[in-house]
């Protein structure tokens, strides 16, 4: 279920600064890679810029998500070849945690600001 209208989406629950914080996320956005990334919170909204290392993003689209509707494009976007290696990523970041396909996630997606 895709929120187009910004004013329908819930209050955040973070800040955009902690969106990305992993170095080799970082490293993929980067490089161009890594285009969305999935909080289990909404840390932005549409508009809003991101800064990694001195170099500006736009988050153009954020959406809520279940796990189970994860597909291989998805995790592309996620910078993996597929939903099986990004799965077991997620789940090395945080142990213990269960991978339901129902829990639900808010999908982040960004793209370079053109200066």
């Amino acid at each position: 279920m895709e929120n187009k209208n910004h004013n329908e989406l819930p209050a955040k629950t973070c800040t955009i600064e902690r969106l990305i914080t992993n170095l080799s996320d970082i490293d993929k956005v980067l490089a161009g890679r890594k285009t969305a990334t999935r909080r289990n919170g909404r840390y932005a909204d549409v508009g809003e810029i991101m800064t990694l290392q001195g170099q500006r993003f736009v988050v153009n689209k954020v959406y809520s998500q279940t796990l189970g509707e994860l597909t291989d494009e998805h995790a592309v976007q996620e910078g993996f070849p597929n939903v099986e290696e990004y799965k077991n990523s997620i789940l090395s970041y945080h142990p213990g945690m269960p991978w339901l396909p129902q829990m639900r996630v808010w999908v982040h997606e960004f793209s370079p600001v053109q200066e």
